[in-house]
């Protein structure tokens, strides 16, 4: 990676008509501004289908890509929706209403796969099985609900059982390729329009996959789980700066001695077809793969201990265009992997004021080799940060700030300076990436953060057509010449 600048936006805060970002115009407009304003990155979050809850990193299957990402208006365009379909699904709201989707969107969908003539194009999609595990699952899931309800002859996946319901819900397995079949085409076609104009797509791969999941259902072996699919330890970390009591995930954990009998295939293929859908790949809490917290099944976080992963084996194949996000409790063995492995690592500005002069997000300790943020999607806003420190924690926030700025930036005088002046220190760093998140760029509060680890109602951020403006542009344009990115 050489030096560069890019901005962390989810496709789902993009503007559009329609309730939640999409693949279509509004990110090719977007590419756009990234080409104006100078930034070579786009950082998006994970693009898989979400489940209960909403999150990115909780997902129907890895592989799949979120049909609500779907551009409506292609749709239309390719005579599968009607002009009073395609309005239907307009809205004003300004924060994404994740239950509403749920109830409107996938009827529209299946109305489009309704009026689809199978070509020859989507019968090899078809053939090639991709999206197989996926679209059964889904259709399973459509019948009896979450994975714990499925049949005993389903859970375990008889051959037999499902040949048979795959005969007898043929046009239903079919509409999940489609929708699959659909936002693929429309993601890839993204993607080449973000290469050709000089921007790097960087995605993001959970650590673990969720337990209502394809991944689970195809693949129980790799999983710590009884013959019923039961977990009997699941993930989380214990008490860290985002949470005291540590935070229960519930993911299912992986079962490495299992895995290492066919050489960790499962987890490097899950990387290789990531690696196929993005430019750079930031594998998120990366020191589970050094060690990872095991917490009992039905226990609290902070009842978990510290187990080891095969990070060595399952990485050592993978040299280039992968980044660590090495964030929360860290040790030994976490750097060790990190030095192994040779990933950019993270370093996040909102650490870096604590008064020590060894801290390792602080701009003058921070090397070539890693990314620069300001926060990330689990973090507050900058001014968000600011607007939660009293009168003395921000004079004390203030002075150690202005202490290490960049030579010729604006100093911090007010709460509302905070974000421009961290932009243009995240900027001046010797880290080779510099990302921000828009909310940061605009000067946001935190009713424009992603995520509240820990918390329901994330994931809803929008923003409006009106936030894309030729002065941030030039700004960031601006910037990026003054630090050479």
């Amino acid at each position: 990676m050489t030096r560069r600048a890019g901005i962390l936006m989810p496709i789902f805060s993009l503007p559009n008509d329609y309730g939640i970002g999409s693949f279509g115009k509004e990110s090719y407009k977007f590419i756009d501004f990234l080409k104006t304003s100078g930034q070579t990155i786009w950082q998006v979050l994970p693009l898989g289908q979400t489940s209960f809850g909403d999150s990115p990193y909780q997902t129907t299957a890895d592989v799949s890509f979120n049909p609500y990402f779907i551009d409506l208006e292609d749709l239309h365009n390719l005579g599968l929706l009607t002009k009073k379909e395609l309005n239907s699904a307009r809205t004003k709201d300004k924060k994404i209403d994740y239950g509403k989707l749920y109830f409107s969107r996938y009827p529209l969908l299946k109305k489009a796969f309704e009026r689809f003539d199978y070509t020859e194009e989507f019968l090899a999609f078809k053939r090639a099985r991709k999206y197989e595990n996926y679209a059964l699952f889904m259709a399973l899931k459509g019948i009896y609900g979450d994975l714990s309800n499925f049949p005993p002859e389903f859970k375990a996946r008889n051959k037999r059982a499902i040949s048979a319901f795959k005969r007898a819900n043929e046009k239903e397995v079919d509409f999940y390729l489609f929708i699959q079949f659909i936002a693929e085409k429309e993601y890839f076609a993204l993607k080449k329009y973000a290469n050709e104009n000089g921007v790097k797509i960087m995605g993001d791969l959970p650590l673990y996959v969720a337990l209502d999941s394809a991944d689970v259902w195809s693949n129980p072996e790799v999983f710590k789980l009884d013959e019923n699919l039961i977990p009997s330890a699941v993930a989380g970390v214990p008490p860290d700066y985002f949470s005291a009591d540590g935070q229960l995930w519930g993911n299912p954990l992986y079962n490495y001695e299992a895995m290492k009998k066919d050489g960790f295939s499962w987890w490097k293929k899950r990387i290789r077809n990531a690696l196929k859908r993005y430019d750079y790949l930031r594998i998120d809490h990366f020191r589970g793969l050094d060690r990872f917290w095991e917490i009992p099944f039905g226990s609290p976080a902070k009842d978990g201990k510290w187990q080891a992963a095969s990070g060595r084996e399952i990485l050592k194949t993978f040299k280039n265009r992968l980044i660590a996000e090495d964030l929360g409790t860290l040790d030994d063995g976490v750097h060790d992997l990190l030095r192994f492995t040779g990933y950019p690592g993270m370093k996040v500005l909102l650490f870096a004021f604590d008064g020590s002069a060894d801290n390792l997000y602080l701009p003058k300790n921070i090397g070539k080799n890693s990314v620069c943020y300001i926060g990330t999607h689990d973090n507050d806003t900058a001014l968000g940060f600011a607007k939660k420190l009293n009168a003395k924690e921000f004079a004390t926030f203030k002075k150690r700030a202005n202490a290490v700025l960049p030579k010729g930036a604006d100093r911090i005088t007010k709460k509302a300076d905070v974000s421009a002046t961290l932009i243009e220190t995240a900027y001046s760093t010797r880290a080779n990436a510099a990302i921000i998140s828009y909310a940061d760029v605009l000067g946001l509060d935190n009713r424009y953060r992603i995520n509240e680890p820990s918390t329901v109602g994330n994931w809803a951020v929008r923003f409006k057509e009106t936030a894309f403006t030729a002065e941030t542009a030039k700004k960031l344009k601006d910037l990026v010449k003054r630090y050479k990115r």
